[in-house]
């Protein structure tokens, strides 16, 4: 698996009672490789974000200082792309900085004189080494708007001694999908003339609508323009994707810094100006002590941390309401950096970012939120970056895992009003499935629910590759069959007091595809249950992890011996460190590795892969049917998760692992139900 480094070099959470989540030494932040394979990200709680390397190195189109969500949670511009920093003490000038050029050349190489880094809570914080001066230098952004800081100052324990600073920032104004290139005409720099004590530049940029402010409580501000050409992302190159950018200097500013007398860069889109930077600290570092407290759990460094890292995916969200009037709404974005919201990573993610983080108000208002969103019995697969496009509602599982979200709310908080609101909405989702809806969606005569067609992929083994499916799954899907029985189940339950006729017929479905569900699915002779039933062709005995769920829902759908079967077979053949494999190894299809373009990582991103999110339906099956060992067994691997928040996505969890030794980190870098499912399965099983 992907290890921690020694001691010396990385620590991960829960090694030292009280200490950072991360911190990481010279031996990792001096090597350019581990400098750049580990990023950083800080968020708004609107969609906004920064995120970079720990060698300053942008290694993707994503990377930046200030990326503006103008239409929360979407539409995200980067604004800011990064700074060439330089600081002077005495006669010594040397560069904090550092950038790849499309020939492969590295100009400047700051992180060199890095002497540690670490997560301050959820802000990071280098250490620079400049002789005997050690200068300081965080990041974090306002919550709720589009505003970073940029802070230095002489770090606790250094040699006294004053550091000029020169400061210039590299911007942009492009979706922070794409890479960008040198425009004409140059946007105008200007001095700020909004009342305020600092110095600042404003920037105006061809057909954006807002402005860029730059504010500095520096010595100088001068309003300079110079284009930077050919930047190289390097992870888009090993993605297949374009990899070039150019970024406009623009301004200068210019500073002293002392003791206790540190300098701060405030970059901002908002029109209101923003809070001092004492004010906004003091802010970031109430709210996370606050979130930590609410968790109730602020003795545990790797709960601590987790909940932090929770607290990126959750986000503000306009919502339809009646009369054509929006209302301000919460939801959860799938991912950083690419992923916008979407409806099955919210239901799934959900009881670990907000239930297993005491967020319970929170929990319910994104639940709420989503009912106004459904349309023929059917949840939005996910929501596009644009204005006025409809949502994709091509998934056969979202619906099913709504409900199964609220019955964890209840659970945790025993609040049946929202049950009261939304079953009119779950009757609706339960009785088109029953009558068939779009896609092929509907409850079969054994009350199995059936799913699919030529064209779409409607489980969240979603991926394309052209016009070809990669994994269609049409017919029964195994897990499909779960999420289904225990949603008309919970439903049905609801329904008692409510709706009789209802509740008998939900009820009687479940029972009827419960008994079926044995028939069709159990392979004895293979100690594990198919993967697919009653497809176009044949039923799909293919070695997967989605069966796990039929063992971990609240209502399981086999007997104890076949889940020990299934558990040891699991086991043997598709857990990993970090884990799940998507596809056994014996299989032909299996993919040891996941790596270069669309058209290659798609081709194998559900065909062996490990996947984090599974860690979760994987530790409550060996918890239920394993006994001690299963705890053990479950624990084990858990551990192996709390590695990796030194790597990758730092102090966060990746969406994707290798399938093979050493099981490097891939895909999204911090991914919701990556991480919500390993803090909401570590807290049930450590009792954290």
């Amino acid at each position: 698996m992907s290890r921690a480094a020694p001691a010396d070099r990385a620590r991960s959470a829960g090694n030292e009672r009280g200490s950072s989540a991360v911190s990481i030494g010279s031996g990792v932040l001096g090597e350019l490789e581990p400098a750049v394979r580990r990023e950083w990200l800080v968020t708004n709680g609107i969609g906004g974000y920064a995120a970079g390397t720990l060698a300053g190195i942008p290694t993707r189109v994503y990377h930046g200082l200030l990326v503006a969500s103008l239409r929360p949670p979407v539409d995200r511009r980067l604004a800011v792309g990064g700074l060439i920093e330089w600081a002077t003490v005495g006669e010594r000038r040397v560069a904090l900085h550092a950038y790849e050029y499309a020939d492969g050349s590295i100009d400047q190489r700051g992180f060199e004189t890095l002497a540690s880094f670490e997560l301050d809570g959820a802000r990071p914080v280098w250490t620079f080494a400049i002789g005997d001066v050690r200068l300081e230098k965080r990041v974090w952004m306002a919550h709720g708007r589009n505003t970073t800081y940029v802070r230095y100052a002489l770090a606790p324990g250094s040699v006294r001694r004053a550091v000029a600073l020169e400061l210039t920032p590299l911007v942009s104004w492009r979706d922070h999908h794409a890479a960008g290139s040198a425009f004409e005409p140059r946007p105008q720099v200007q001095p700020t003339d909004d009342g305020s004590t600092q110095l600042g530049l404003a920037i105006r940029f061809p057909d954006a609508p807002v402005e860029l402010r730059m504010l500095w409580d520096g010595g100088s501000a001068a309003a300079e323009t110079d284009w930077y050409y050919g930047l190289r992302h390097r992870e888009e190159a090993a993605r297949g994707l374009p990899d070039r950018s150019d970024l406009l200097a623009a301004g200068r500013f210019v500073g002293t810094i002392g003791p206790g007398e540190p300098l701060t860069l405030t970059l901002t889109t908002e029109v209101a100006p923003p809070s001092s930077a004492e004010e906004a600290l003091h802010a970031a570092i109430e709210r996370e002590r606050k979130l930590i407290a609410l968790a109730g759990s602020p003795a545990s460094p790797v709960v601590s941390a987790l909940v932090l890292a929770s607290d990126a995916f959750i986000v503000s969200r306009r919502i339809p309401a009646a009369g054509g009037l929006d209302r301000e709404g919460r939801s959860i974005i799938a991912g950083y950096p690419w992923f916008n919201d979407w409806g099955r990573d919210t239901m799934i993610a959900l009881p670990g970012l907000c239930l297993a983080t005491g967020r319970h108000d929170e929990a319910r208002t994104i639940l709420s939120s989503f009912a106004g969103f459904v349309v023929d019995g059917l949840l939005p697969n996910n929501f596009p970056d644009s204005a006025g496009e409809e949502p994709g509602r091509n998934t056969v599982d979202a619906s099913l895992w709504y409900p199964l979200a609220v019955a964890a709310y209840v659970d945790a908080t025993g609040d049946l009003t929202l049950v009261d609101e939304l079953l009119p909405t779950f009757s609706d989702i339960l009785d088109c499935h029953l009558a068939g809806t779009r896609y092929g969606i509907g409850a079969d005569r054994d009350g199995l629910l059936r799913a699919g067609e030529p064209g779409q992929q409607l489980t969240w083994m979603d991926a394309r590759v052209g016009d070809r499916e990669i994994t269609p799954r049409i017919g029964k899907p195994v897990e499909i069959q779960a999420l289904w029985v225990n949603a008309l189940l919970a439903v049905g339950e609801w329904c008692r007091a409510r709706d009789g006729a209802a509740a008998a017929r939900y009820l009687e479905v479940a029972e009827r595809a419960r008994v079926a569900f044995v028939a069709r699915f159990w392979r004895p002779e293979l100690g594990y249950l198919a993967d697919v039933v009653d497809g176009p062709d044949v039923d799909d005995d293919s070695l997967r992890p989605n069966q796990l769920f039929a063992l971990s829902l609240r209502e399981p759908l086999v007997d104890e011996s076949i889940a020990r079967s299934v558990l040891d077979t699991v086991g043997r053949e598709l857990e990993t460190p970090v884990g799940l494999r998507s596809l056994g190894p014996t299989d032909p299809r299996y993919a040891r590795r996941y790596g270069g373009g669309p058209a290659s990582r798609d081709t194998v991103y559900h065909q062996g892969t490990a996947w984090a999110w599974l860690a979760g339906a994987y530790a409550d099956a060996l918890v239920r049917f394993g006994g001690d060992e299963g705890v053990d067994r479950a624990r084990a691997m858990l551990d192996g998760l709390r590695r990796q928040l030194v790597d990758a996505g730092l102090g966060s969890v990746s969406e994707i692992f290798d399938a093979d030794p050493p099981f490097t980190p891939r895909g999204c870098p911090w991914q919701a139900w990556s991480v919500a499912e390993f803090l909401r399965a570590w807290r049930s099983v450590t009792g954290e």
